[in-house]
């Protein structure tokens, strides 16, 4: 099965990162631009919301909640997405830095809708880079690069 990967290297404290991914504060920061409704803790769900959608574009449980390691299953969103593991591995670098692996695991099979994602999840990580680094965040839809519509 294809996994999308990505490892980014953030100038801000490990601590600081899981925040932003492992809160639905922090996951609308640097991802969404909206709310998520349900709770990111573990063995929680929460949805994320895109543009003016009634009803989420995924919905994820979290399955991991460490300060190195944060996992999500999705359970409902697009076809090919359902069933796939996100994990954002944390690992302290230098003093004050992080490096960041990201995975998407466990797609059916690539597809250009896959590289799509791959490319989105590239921006919406930097958004998260970016962020922690300064405050400054680029979410939905600014950070979008590949369209679907």
């Amino acid at each position: 099965m294809p996994d999308i990967l990505h490892r980014i290297s953030i100038d801000a404290p490990v601590a600081r990162v899981h925040d932003l991914i492992a809160g639905t504060e922090g996951i609308a920061r640097w991802w969404t631009g909206r709310p998520l409704d349900g709770s990111a803790g573990i063995g929680g769900r929460f949805g994320v919301y895109f543009a003016d959608a009634d009803k989420p574009a995924a919905v994820m449980r979290v399955t991991a909640d460490t300060p190195g390691e944060i996992s999500w299953r999705v359970e409902q969103g697009p076809g090919s997405w359902l069933d796939t593991l996100i994990t954002f591995t944390l690992r302290p670098h230098g003093e004050e830095g992080t490096t960041l692996l990201f995975t998407h695991a466990g797609w059916q099979e690539a597809s250009e809708f896959m590289s799509g994602c791959s490319t989105n999840w590239g921006a919406y990580l930097t958004s998260l880079k970016t962020g922690a680094e300064s405050g400054r965040f680029t979410p939905y839809p600014q950070g979008e690069i590949s369209r679907w519509s």
